[in-house]
């Protein structure tokens, strides 16, 4: 199936689950470390350059930022985790308020989770994924900044992603910066949206 973005608009942001849009638009969310390429992955999607604002500062996202696509489903930025310049305080509460949308969310339909395939995952992307299969979510790994690196590094570190993560499948591949993987992300997320029925 194909998914072709011909409208997309910021909707808001909030910090708490009750101020949250009603109704029940299906919602897919956006997860991953600070700075893994969340804003850039959406105005690429998009085809937008600051739809979503990306901050010089990893760790600023706050919030929950909703994004409507087409007038038919939301794309949901939650706070980026495991930034240490927050107090521990702060970054217990962006984790409640992650783990509150996540487990009580009706309208969520996945989730993406970006990792940046230069690095290893971090104990924290090992805890999000094992936790979101805990809950039952679908989740689509996201490779991302795949320009940032050459084809002999990338395949190697693929192998440790899927290895260190436990997947059956290996991650999506993306570049915000040329595009690559974003016919097939977008396919995905069409899959995920309007599901074919058996």
């Amino acid at each position: 199936m194909d998914l072709q973005i011909k409208k997309a608009e910021y909707c808001g942001t909030f910090v708490d689950m009750s101020q949250l849009p009603e109704g029940d638009i299906p919602e897919i969310a956006l997860v991953g470390r600070s700075n893994v390429g969340k804003s850039s992955l959406i105005n690429r999607l998009v085809n937008r350059k600051k739809l979503a604002k990306s901050s010089s500062t990893p760790g600023k996202t706050r919030t929950i930022n909703y994004y409507l696509i087409n007038a038919s489903w939301y794309l949901v930025d939650l706070p980026g985790y495991g930034f240490a310049k927050v107090s521990k305080a702060e970054r217990e509460k962006w984790g409640r308020m992650i783990e509150n949308y996540l487990q009580n969310r009706s309208q969520l339909r996945g989730v993406m989770q970006l990792l940046d395939i230069r690095h290893p995952p971090h104990e924290n992307d090992i805890l999000m994924k094992n936790w979101l299969q805990h809950c039952d979510i679908p989740i689509l790994m996201i490779a991302t900044k795949a320009d940032k690196i050459s084809r002999g590094a990338r395949q190697k570190n693929l192998i440790i992603i899927k290895k260190d993560l436990q997947l059956f499948e290996t991650p999506l591949v993306f570049s915000a910066e040329t595009g690559e993987g974003l016919n097939e992300l977008a396919a995905t997320i069409a899959e995920i949206i309007n599901p074919v029925s058996e």
